[in-house]
This record gives structure tokens, sequence and C-alpha cells, in this order.
């Protein structure tokens, strides 16, 4: 048979970002008609495929589907869209931006919509409130409610503050707005005012289960939290009395279980007892409704291994979480929260730490780092495409034994399209970290109009440089996130890679630190230019090399940032044999060049600290000279005693910019500053009551340089314009910081302050949103 298929040529057709969008759907729909067809033929499932008896491993829904199958249907998919595009056809995407704008306009439609479980996802919120309207929104509390509660679940705090505040003007006395914003400064870490809050609802006769419940939350807190012994015991006793009330209120297990683990913790065995019997009772009756309705299990199991571990049952405390286990593996959130609390009642009764790691293990996070796979000066190494779903099947395999349940990678580096393929096939989460924005990356040179002249024979199936860039902006909006280190490409030696690898392992340690689970250092066995294993390569020698590369910024820094870290090995020689790309994706890295030192130019990572004082504009001018001498003169005073001293300080009217060698010494000083100013009463000094500062902080690379009209030293680059965006939108009297500032805060392993997530914020002259730290002094953990 002389058959040679000839399909319709599609390798000059580049597909719009929203038309590549439908690959994943069309790819599921491809699955669900054929699995209907076969199911019609009377197949059904077997673990091998028998045309005899009519079974077929495939017949499983789209999601459990191994990952080389998937991307078979995804292939055909693909092709079939270009195929219409060739024939001249277009594809019209809906727009979905306007579509939700327009929603946002009508209040009731935006209410309804945000009535169904999981219809939106955070872009579409962000954007019905970015377009909403006060005026109209002001008619009605319910969807500043809805809009609220959904963004609390997605933890946006601050911006769920923003919503619920916004609620609170024209709706001051609506409960459910209160006890919302309640909520989120409980989570953003302001513990007072949020009892404060809870406190006047509670005196206000507001005696629900989720007022008190609150309420005693903050308790719980505030002891934790507290040094002093008398009033750690007191904020004890009172988390317990108002939890133990809002189960008598209500008789939900929540508060239930709640009240029984704060009386064990605060002396009253016999009360904990009591209270974890009527809790297993409830429990027990709550697994019955959802076996005849349906519905998740995993409260109610967490809470029966509770309940068992109060009475100091350790075998149902066992065999309770085990079930749990099989129910919430993958709901991170909630398991760590269990862990928490087991570990609390472990530790009052002196019980083996061991138990919470064997019966609650929690996936682990990995970075899978592919940067040195070879020892060649190559631009880039390439998976072949012939071989890639074999190396995303081992890498798969890998990812299952070593329990992964989130992974970080940077891109573009060998192998990273296949590890996050994997990750997502496993279940879990997947991270990407890229160098600078998707389009810049993909960028080629002044004639490269994303053609490849021609020629689509590469020798062992290589992408085109557009070819590429749509697989991986397709791969992209599939993942469960990605960071753009840089806005645009840095073209300063070695920085684009430096600082999204240190990013890369920051992000991974907080990550881990969320979940209190294992960081897994996983790298491709270190191969020659021939392909061959390296000799000298073990994991050791590169948990070595990492603490050495990702310690520290600075030479006079030897943190080790990965003290919780172990390093693995995997082997991808035998399926793949690294080879240069003809069509480099990483051109214009490639390019970067050296800064201009004969020029005064030359490139590092700083802190970047922007400041300016709230309600300046409202000054006197009797006032101003006394803003000058006596609150910038404070600052000035800690800026000249502080050490290490920064790197530069400047001043515009209100506004202060200051330069740091390292995020330590930037973190240390911004709250110094926020301390003194908080401390200070300006009334005293004739200035309003509320002056005070907003400070923001970043971190990355920039320039350093002799300003050519100050002619002082300077720092300039795109990362002090993004330092000055996240300023205005800081609270008066706080610090926040930028995702870069904490995730390298992590990679330095800094103990003197902690970066609490907050969420993403809108960013001020809608530069776009931002995820935003909370930086605050460290609190030692108590029990």
């Amino acid at each position: 048979m002389d058959y040679k298929p000839r399909p319709i040529d599609t390798s000059k057709i580049t597909l719009s970002e929203d038309v590549l969008e439908l690959t994943e759907l069309l790819a599921k729909n491809t699955h669900e008609i054929w699995a209907r067809q076969r199911l019609a033929e009377r197949w059904h499932y077997g673990t091998q495929r028998d045309d005899e008896r009519l079974e077929h491993p495939g017949l499983v829904a789209y999601e459990e589907l191994p990952e080389v199958e998937k991307q078979y249907d995804r292939n055909t998919a693909l092709e079939t869209l270009k195929t219409i595009v060739s024939l001249g056809y277009t594809i019209e995407p809906p727009r979905r931006r306007e579509q939700t704008n327009a929603v946002a306009s009508d209040v009731n439609a935006v209410s309804e919509s945000l009535k169904q479980p999981g219809a939106l996802a955070l872009g579409d919120l962000l954007a019905i409130w970015q377009a909403h309207d006060p005026s109209r929104w002001a008619s009605s509390p319910e969807v500043y409610r809805l809009l609220g509660a959904r963004l609390l679940k997605l933890g946006e705090l601050l911006l769920a503050y923003d919503v619920v505040s916004e609620g609170l003007n024209p709706w001051p006395d609506d409960l459910r707005l209160r006890q919302l914003q309640a909520l989120a400064l409980t989570r953003l870490g302001a513990t007072e005012r949020a009892n404060t809050l809870l406190r006047t609802l509670y005196d206000e006769e507001q005696r629900d289960e989720e007022t008190v419940g609150m309420l005693a939350r903050t308790h719980k807190d505030l002891w934790q939290q507290e040094g002093d012994p008398a009033e750690r015991e007191r904020q004890l006793q009172q988390s317990y009395k108002f939890y133990e009330e809002a189960y008598r209120l209500s008789g939900g297990y929540w508060t239930g279980i709640n009240a029984a683990t704060l009386a064990l913790l605060s002396g009253r065995r016999d009360d904990a007892r009591a209270l974890a019997a009527e809790v297993r009772a409830l429990c027990l009756a709550e697994l019955r409704r959802v076996a005849e309705t349906g519905g998740d299990r995993y409260w109610a199991l967490a809470t029966l291994g509770e309940a068992a571990l109060v009475s100091e049952d350790w075998d149902e405390a066992a065999r309770r979480y085990e079930e749990a286990l099989t129910d919430g593996r993958r709901q991170l959130g909630e398991l760590t929260s269990t862990r928490r609390n087991a570990r609390l009642i472990i530790q009052y009764l002196d019980g083996d730490p061991a138990f919470v790691e064997r019966l609650l293990p929690v996936p682990k996070v990995v970075v899978f780092d592919a940067s040195d796979a070879t020892q060649t000066n190559e631009p880039e190494w390439q998976v072949p495409a012939e071989t890639e779903a074999a190396a995303r099947q081992v890498i798969y395999e890998r990812l299952e034994e070593l329990g992964a349940g989130v992974g970080y990678t940077t891109m573009p580096t060998p192998y990273d399209a296949p590890f996050l393929e994997a990750m997502l096939a496993a279940g879990g989460e997947a991270h990407a970290v890229l160098p600078c924005g998707v389009n810049e990356l993909f960028k080629t040179g002044d004639d490269d109009n994303g053609s490849d002249d021609g020629d689509d024979d590469h020798g062992g199936g290589d992408e085109t440089q557009a070819g590429r860039a749509a697989r991986y902006k397709s791969l992209l909006r599939r993942v469960t996130s990605f960071v753009e280190a840089s806005e645009q490409n840095m073209t300063v030696g070695g920085m684009s890679d430096e600082y999204s690898r240190l990013l890369l392992h920051g992000l991974a340690l907080i990550r881990a630190k969320q979940l209190d689970t294992e960081l897994v250092l996983l790298k491709p066995q270190t191969r020659d230019a021939e392909g061959r294993p390296a000799p000298d390569a073990s994991p050791v020698q590169d948990a070595d090399a990492l603490t050495k590369e990702a310690g520290a910024w600075t030479r006079d820094n030897e943190t080790d940032a990965w003290t919780r870290a172990r390093v693995e090995l995997i082997d991808l020689g035998g399926i793949v044999s690294p080879r240069a790309s003809d069509s480099s994706m990483g051109a214009s890295l490639a390019r970067e060049v050296p800064a201009d030192a004969a020029r005064g130019f030359n490139a590092r990572m700083a802190a970047l600290l922007f400041a300016d004082a709230v309600h300046f504009s409202k000054l006197t001018e009797a006032q101003i000279p006394v803003f000058v001498q006596d609150f910038l003169g404070a600052v000035g005073s800690l800026v000249a005693r502080f050490q290490p001293a920064p790197l530069l300080k400047n001043t515009w009217g209100d506004g202060l910019y200051l330069v740091f060698a390292d995020v330590q010494a930037a973190g240390r000083f911004a709250l110094d500053l926020s301390d003194l100013l908080n401390a200070t009463d300006w009334t005293q000094r004739g200035l309003p009551a509320d002056l005070n500062l907003r400070i923001a902080l970043h971190a990355g690379p920039v320039y350093g340089c002799t300003d050519p009209v100050t002619e002082k030293d300077n720092f300039i680059g795109t990362h002090v314009s993004r330092a000055a965006r996240l300023e205005p939108i800081t609270p008066p009297g706080q610090v926040y910081a930028s995702q870069a500032f904490a995730a390298l805060a992590a990679a330095q392993r800094v103990a003197d302050f902690t970066c609490d997530y907050v969420g993403q914020t809108p960013l001020a002259k809608k530069y776009g949103t931002f995820p935003t730290y909370h930086v605050r002094r460290q609190q030692a953990a108590r029990v």
C-alpha cells in the first residue's frame, strides 16, 4: 500500500490567543463524542483494550485520561482550528470582557451571576468591580455581600475588604457586610480591629453562630500572638467562652469542635470530652445525610478525627483522619487547617508529634530546575516533540512517587512544558516563572515576523518560533498561575535568569511554608554535549550549588535558603537527548548584554522603598514648615542612624524614595519607620492626627548610574516604576510589599519580619492588578 497522508498545510497559520482558548474545550468534546459512540456500541471500561469483550481504558472522564491521550485530542482540535482558518474562514470569539462590563451595569444581573457556584473566575470578578457604578450598586447590599464573600473565598483579602467597606457606606447596619469586613480584617492579620468590630456586634445583641464564632476566633488568634502569660490566659478563656456560646446557640459542629479543643487547652478536660461526644454525634448524622443526598464529607470526617483526639481515642482519630485524607487530599487549605488544630491538641497531650505527619501528610512542593540540564554553551536545549510525551510520562510517574501536589518551574528551560503538563495531569497546582512578559518573551529578530522562512523540517519535529509561542501561551492559560519577573526583557548581563530563579525559589518556599510541607528540588541528571551523564553529578553537590546560588544576592550573605529542602535527580536521558534548537525560543534572551560600565552604568539587585504622606495636600501653609522640620525631620533622623545605610535616599515634597542592598534591610527600616510614625502624636506638633505614611516595598534588578542633571548616584529601571505603583494603594500606617519582595525575602530566609499575602490589589492609574503582601514583624509561634 503506497498511501501517503496529505493533510492541508497549516504550518503558516497562527491563531489568536482568544481562538486558542477553544483548543482544550474542543479536545474534551472530541473525547466526549468518541466515548458516547463507544458506549452506544456497548463498550465499557477495562484496564486493557479488549475488542472481544468490548473493554477500553479510555472510557473515563477527559480529566482522568493520561496526558499523552489528552495531547492527542488537543492536537486534533488545534489542527481543526488551523484548517478552518487556512480555508479562508474566520473565527470570531465572543467579547467576554465587554459582556462582563455590560452585566456589571445591571446590579441584579451581577447578583445572579455571583450566585452561580464557580461561574466566575478571579479575572471576571476584578472586571466586574472595576466596571461597577457605585451609585447604582448602592441600591442593594446583596451585590456587595456576594462579591465580598466570593473574593474572600478566593483569598483576595484586600479587594474583599474594599468591596464590603464601600457597601457599608450606604448600608452601615447590614449584618452580613459587617461580618465580612471583620472576617477580612481577621485574615489580613488586623486581629484587634476585627475583635473590636465583632465585639460591637455582640454588644448590639447579634448573637448568631457566625458573629459569635468569629469573635471567638479573634480571641484565639490574640491568645496565640500574646506574650504576657496573664493576658494569654485571659484570651484563651475568652475564646473558649465564645466558642461554647456559639455552639449552644446553633448546634453547629464547627463551633462545637472548636469549643471542645479550647476547653481542653484551657484545662477543662471533662467539659472537652463531653463536647467532643456531642460533636461526634452531630458529625455522624451529617455523614448519613451526605450519604443520602451527596456532598462533601471532608469537614465531618476531619472533625470526627479532632473530636477523637480531644477524647484521647488515638485509634479512632487515626481512622477518621485517614478517611478525611482520602476525601480531601487536594484540599490543601482545609488540610493545613486540620493539621494545625491536631498539632495543638497533640502537643498539649504530650502525644507523638509524628502522628500528624503520618496520618495527614500534605503533598510536597516540587521545584523543577532544568536550567543546567546540559553543560554546553548552546542558547537553548529543547525537548524533541516526538519524544516529549514519553518524557512527560516519566516526570508524571516521579511526581506521583514523590507525593507532589504543587510544582514550580521557570520558562523557558528544557522540559518545562512536560513538567507543567505532568503536574496538571497529577491533579496538582502548576506554577511558572517567566523572565519577562509573555509577548516580550517570544520576540524574535527585527526582520522576523514569526515566519520560519518556509522551512518546517528541522530534522526532529522542531516547532517554529510562532508555533512554540502559541503552544506555550496555551499552556500558560491552563497552569494555576504564572509570574512575569519583569515587564520587559532585562538587557543586562545574567539578570533575567538570576532574578527568575530567585523568584522561583522564593515563591516555592512561601507555598511550602503556607502548607507546612517539604520542599523538593527535582533536577534532571546533568549531561554533557553528547547527552552522557556527567560523571561527578550527585544530589549533594547539586544541593550545595543551589544553596550558594539561591541563598543570597550579595557575597556577604551566605544564608542557606534550602535547609528544609532535599534534592532528587531524574534521569530523562534514556528518552530525551538534548540538542540545540534551530529556532531558539529565547532568542531575545540570548541577546542579553552587560551593562555599559564604561559609561557609568551597572546592574544589580536592590530593594526599593517608596512612601508618601497621607493628607499632605490638606496641610495649611503654616503647617508645611512644621511638617518638614518635625515629620520629615523624624524620618531623616531614623535614616541617619539606621544600619546598614541605604544606597540611595531622596525626597520630593511629601514623597520618600530609598534604595537598599537587600530585602532584609529594607523591610526592617520600613517597619521601624512605620512604628515611629504610628507612635507619635502629631497633634502636639500642630499637625493632623491622621498624618501618616503609606510605605511600599519592591525588589528587583535596577541600573545604577550617575544622574547627569543632579550629578548624584541614582537607580533607575522598570522595577522602580513597579514600586511607585504599589505605594498609592497601600493603607496609611501600614507596610505593603510586592510578590517579588516577599519571594526574595523567603529565598533569603529573612527572620525579622513576615510577608502575608492579602490579595490581588488593583493598582493606581489602571496599571492592572498586583499580588500584594502585608509586611509585619515576625511573631514566634506559641501554644
